[in-house]
This record gives C-alpha cells, structure tokens and sequence, in this order.
C-alpha cells in the first residue's frame, strides 16, 4: 500500500485514561483530583472520550450526563477475566455479560478484556520473576472463553478486544501469538498497547505490522527504557515500575517509542475505532492536564487529525 496513506478522521476516536489523573489499580497512588475535573480536564485537552475509572459516577444516567456535558464518550470498559483459574468459567461469563450491559447502555462500540489469574501485577513482587506462565490446558481454557465471550459480544455489535498485560499470562510477543492463532478472527480482536509490548521485550511496531487486520483498539503509551532497565535489574514491581515513571504519553521526548511508523501501519491497513491515549504515572509528578495536552498535541501532528 502508499507509504502516504492516511488515518480517516470519519473511522477514528481519539480517547484517553483517567490514568493520567490517578490508578486504577493502586489507589493510593492518587493526589485528590475529582472526577469532574479529571473528565473536564480530558475535554479541555482535545479528547472525545474515555475509559472509565473507579472515581467515576456508577449510575449510567448521571455519567453520561457528566460526560455529555463535556463531549466525551465511554470508549471502553476494562472486564477482568478468570478463565485460568480453577470452578471460574461461568462467573467469569456472567461478569463480562453484565460489562456488555454497561457499554450497550453508553452507546459504546468496544470491550477491553484481559485474563488476571494468575497475573502479579498488583502484587508486591517481582514483575518479571513471578508473571504466570500458562500450560496447555490454561491455553485451551482461555481461548474457549474468549471465543464464547467474542460471540456474545458480536451478537450485540460490540467489539471484543484483548489486551496483553504486564503480570499476566498473555504479556509477550509470543503470547499474543498464540492467541490470536487459537481465537476467531471474526469475533477475538487485539488491543495493542504501545508501551506494555516493550516493557516485555518485544517490538509493537513489529507487532502492528504481522497482525493488523486483528487490531480492534489501540492504547498508546510511551516508555522510559532506563526505567525499565532499572525494573529488570533491582527486581521491581509492577507498582514500583510505575511509581519509578516507567510509562509516559506519547509525545513526551523522555519516551522511546517513535509512534509514526505505527500509526503509518494503522493507515495503510484502514483502521477504525479508538485510539486512546494512556500513561500510568503519578499525578504528583506529571500534571494529568499538560501531559494529556502534549499526548494530544503530539497525535494531531503524527496522523494530521
């Protein structure tokens, strides 16, 4: 295809996660910021919408209220799956249906899941040294499950997209491999994050090019390689890599991954949906608001959108 094709701005949603603003997974990494200024923040930055984070109001109505307000929209709710874990396969099933009820009452169009058993990630141990490897029938399980959810998805025209995770069993190149290889095209989709292929040692730019038709949702998340080299050699934490500034926006020159190239695969490869912008960091230390204005800034010069 021509090396000058271009993203679509009638097929692309540009998002961002509260992330920037607080964690969602370590609560206590969190200097106040409410959610009303988090999301008025998101919309002064040039975002149109976002994830959803635990600060967030529960009831559907008044979110989406909150956020019309703002001109944001829902662009996924994260669904925690369990597949791996032994008497865990129709709960797990159950949970994700009632996320679908949640993104069908948005008027949402993807769904982000992930498998944490097993994972390490919120754990206080080494990262690297402790991250679950899954045997063959842990693989089988998982695809099972994801095939199924996939199809429930679909049925509802929602997009059911896999994100490879840090601690979890499906973290490297390889992982993910195996399964898109052993998951339904039609119905299994990848989201690809930037910064979580690299911090496990593997290519996203290389990634984005061998398995583009499976892409459904992007994250992405710029990365500080002598932070992570520090990870691997003091044997940190998932938390203590966050905390130590592991990931950060795209457009933020501190970061190493040059994001031009893969949004230049994305184009030649006619991708629509979401591209969310994402960096866990500590709000004490990177202002949500200027780092959200240079990720957005920095995406409307590398995809002219």
């Amino acid at each position: 295809m021509a090396n000058d094709a271009k993203l679509d701005r009638n097929k692309i949603s540009f998002g961002v996660t509260p992330t920037l603003w607080w964690n969602d997974d370590f609560l206590d990494i969190d200097i106040g910021i409410p959610f009303g200024q988090c999301v008025s923040e998101m919309a002064l930055a040039g975002f149109e919408g976002c994830s959803v984070g635990h600060k967030f109001p529960t009831d559907v109505e008044e979110l989406t209220r909150e956020l019309g307000l703002r001109g944001l929209r829902v662009s996924e709710p994260w669904t925690s799956l369990f597949f791996t874990c032994e008497a865990m396969y129709e709960r797990t099933v159950a949970e994700f249906r009632q996320s679908l009820e949640f993104i069908k009452s948005v008027n949402g169009s993807a769904m982000v899941v992930a498998e944490l058993g097993h994972s390490v990630h919120q754990r206080p141990v080494a990262l690297f040294a402790n991250r679950p490897v899954f045997d063959d029938r842990q693989w089988d399980t998982l695809a099972s499950g994801l095939n199924e959810l996939g199809r429930i998805a679909s049925t509802e025209g929602i997009r059911l997209c896999y994100h490879h995770h840090m601690g979890t069993g499906v973290q490297t190149r390889a992982e993910v491999d195996r399964l898109l290889a052993s998951t339904d095209p039609e119905h299994v989709h990848l989201l690809l994050d930037t910064a979580h292929l690299l911090f496990s040692g593997d290519d996203p730019l290389s990634l984005a090019r061998d398995h583009a038709s499976r892409i459904g949702h992007l994250h992405f998340k710029n990365l500080r390689q002598p932070v992570r080299d520090r990870v691997i050699r003091d044997h940190l934490s998932f938390k203590e890599a966050i905390q130590e500034g592991i990931f950060t926006v795209p457009g933020d020159p501190s970061g190493c991954i040059d994001f031009r190239p893969i949004v230049q695969v994305l184009a030649e490869n006619d991708y629509q949906g979401w591209l969310v912008v994402e960096a866990e960091q500590d709000p004490a230390r990177a202002a949500p608001l200027e780092y959200a204005k240079m990720a957005r800034e920095y995406l409307r010069e590398v995809t002219g959108l």
